[in-house]
């Protein structure tokens, strides 16, 4: 059976930082399901370049039924943190243990979920003081992996580097 990865996204995501590592982990075998508020609705990257259609709507999943999560960036883990829903399953994930991939302004919603502190991190330089702030180690680098568990990177420049250390940690699961 193939490992399940949830993507919590909605519109203004970061094209390719959906994109890249979706494709990455389906080549690999890896399922990729999307989940925001309506199953079926399709959402639009900032870049317009890329429009994903819903798997699965927030209210009918589980973190249970995952093997990992990816955060892609752009305005999409902002806007989704505003929601409850999407926080509790973030934290629910976090305390699972679960690999968590997360890049750019992926954190925010790792952020809301207090999921940070203690953590070894990076994202993009307009969030740093924001992980600073809740407690996370940020270093200015490509990838940074924490635990074998946490995988974060800075901006779509940074996705070859993201990519290779997730599909590392997804295929030794």
């Amino acid at each position: 059976m193939s490992k399940k990865i949830a993507v919590l996204i909605t519109d203004e995501f970061e094209d390719s930082e959906f994109t890249s590592p979706a494709d990455a982990y389906k080549q690999a075998g890896f399922d990729v399901v999307t989940i925001e508020q309506e199953a079926g609705k399709t959402v639009t990257g900032k870049q317009g370049e890329a429009k994903v259609k819903i798997d699965r709507a927030i209210d009918d999943v589980s973190p249970a039924e995952f093997d990992a999560l990816l955060l892609p960036g752009g305005h999409s883990p902002d806007a989704l943190r505003g929601d409850d829903r999407f926080v509790a399953f973030t934290k629910e994930f976090v305390a699972s243990g679960k690999p968590i991939f997360a890049i750019c302004h992926g954190p925010q919603l790792l952020i809301s979920a207090n999921g940070v502190r203690g953590r070894k991190m990076t994202c993009v330089k307009a969030i740093a003081i924001d992980l600073r702030n809740a407690g996370a180690d940020f270093y200015d680098e490509e990838v940074i992996v924490d635990d074998d568990r946490l995988v974060t990177s800075r901006t779509p420049e940074d996705l070859p580097a993201f990519n290779r250390e997730s599909l590392r940690i997804l295929q030794a699961l």
